[in-house]
């Protein structure tokens, strides 16, 4: 089968913004976490909070190695599949991806070293605000990378002339209708990543040995954050729905399946959208439910894929990559509801909760990361054809590649996220069942 030049780089473009996307949210929601251990520690003086800090800045640091690894293939690719893009919205994305470079080397690079090695030759204070300086850093990196990704999706301050973009107001650039759902999207499903990701690694320790205070210390604070997080999501979700829905149209009736305009609004929970028939094939539907997902024309009708002939996103994988999203997150609620109100009267203890059910945590230890990459999935496929959307499509920007070149690239970089991904769940349930190499004071005495 003869696969496009085109569909290649999406899919390669796709496979490496989903790796970025997952560690970038277990290292921005583990780095406050870890604020939190230091923070507790210091002020209640027990040591249980310096073992939890202890054990997960290991994993964090392996996230956030991962995660600047992964922003190269990235920026490669930007520069080699969309070899158009820069010259058309360079003016835009300079400044934002050199904020974004600057936070980073600023803001963490420069007390990183200090939160990892420096434990022991810094004053505790100073050590604290590293962490501190880190999260914040971590926080402010993110912030730049999705007010860039934010305005591909609902372009404002800027305007295109002579097929490049010129900025008239920066503020509306950064602060473009789209940042504000989005940041708080990325917030809350990377809290509900590591909140899931700590439970599921407790739940495995548990099942293996008795806990100490460090591990039910770590059990309390991700349980408290996934519930929290968890709840959160009705709101942000419904925001940002809506917001696609007035905005980005073409993308909520793909993510709707919603095919004819001006038809009665059915909520399709399942189906298969027949992108040739134009309907969804043994759909199982929710009458009149689905007109707040969707956009109203001037004169009150809904507008559906029909408006959009050979314009369209790829339906299927939109439609299908919400409802993985929506599906884990309500199903992260539900474990994170029934596994506080098992452990609410025993001290939110995860060594009380039966065996069975710590199996079913550690079955959920990734569902947070699945959801994330799955949410970014409905963001980016969801906006073609277009790189920046309504103006400029990804194949007016296409570099000039073979397909064969594509292909093999996507096929290396295929097989180097395995191994990585491999690599890190090995490290990770190593780490629960063996624990981490402890830090040496100065001197050669045991932590």
């Amino acid at each position: 089968m003869d696969i496009s030049t085109l569909s290649l780089a999406r899919a390669q473009f796709v496979a490496s913004l989903s790796f970025l996307a997952l560690f970038l949210a277990v290292s921005l929601a583990l780095a406050w976490v870890l604020l939190f251990f230091k923070v507790r520690a210091r002020w209640s003086g027990r040591g249980g909070w310096t073992a939890a800090y202890r054990f997960w800045v290991r994993i964090f640091a392996l996230a956030f190695v991962l995660t600047l690894a992964a922003s190269v293939p990235v920026l490669i690719q930007i520069g080699s599949l969309w070899a158009g893009l820069m010259d058309k919205i360079g003016n835009v994305a300079g400044p934002l991806l050199g904020y974004g470079i600057l936070s980073v080397f600023i803001l963490k690079s420069c007390f990183l070293g200090v939160m990892l090695f420096g434990q022991r030759r810094v004053s505790d204070f100073a050590h604290t605000l590293a962490v501190l300086m880190v999260a914040v850093g971590q926080l402010v990196a993110v912030f730049w990378v999705l007010a860039l990704q934010s305005w591909m999706q609902t372009p404002d301050g800027a305007i295109l002339v002579d097929g490049r973009y010129q900025v008239y107001d920066w503020v509306a650039v950064v602060l473009n209708p789209s940042v504000g759902w989005r940041m708080a999207v990325v917030v809350v499903g990377a809290a509900l990543a590591a909140a899931f990701l700590m439970m599921g690694v407790t739940a495995l320790q548990a099942l293996r040995r008795p806990l100490g205070d460090g591990e039910r210390n770590t059990f309390k604070t991700a349980l408290v954050i996934a519930v929290v997080a968890a709840f959160l999501q009705v709101p942000v979700a419904t925001g940002a729905g809506q917001m696609v829905a007035k905005l980005q149209p073409a993308k909520a009736a793909a993510a709707a399946g919603y095919w004819e305009s001006g038809s009665e609004p059915q909520l399709v929970l399942f189906g298969w959208p027949d992108a040739r028939a134009h309907t969804n094939v043994s759909d199982l539907t929710i009458r009149n439910a689905g007109g707040m997902w969707l956009h109203r024309n001037a004169d009150g009708t809904y507008q559906g894929l029909d408006k959009y002939s050979g314009m369209l996103p790829p339906v299927a994988l939109t439609f299908w990559s919400l409802r993985v999203a929506v599906g884990l997150g309500l199903l992260m609620l539900a474990v994170a509801c029934v596994t506080f109100l098992m452990t609410f009267r025993r001290g939110l203890d995860p060594s009380t909760l039966p065996v069975w059910w710590q199996r079913v945590l550690c079955t959920m230890m990734f569902s947070g990361g699945i959801a994330v990459v799955a949410g970014w999935w409905v963001s980016i496929i969801g906006l073609q054809p277009f790189a920046v959307n309504g103006t400029i499509t990804q194949s007016e920007v296409l570099g000039q590649i073979p397909s064969s070149t594509v292909l093999y690239g996507l096929l290396g970089y295929g097989l180097l996220y395995a191994l990585l991904l491999a690599a890190f769940a090995g490290m990770l349930f190593h780490a629960a069942r063996y624990g981490v190499v402890p830090v040496r004071k100065l001197g050669g005495g045991t932590p």
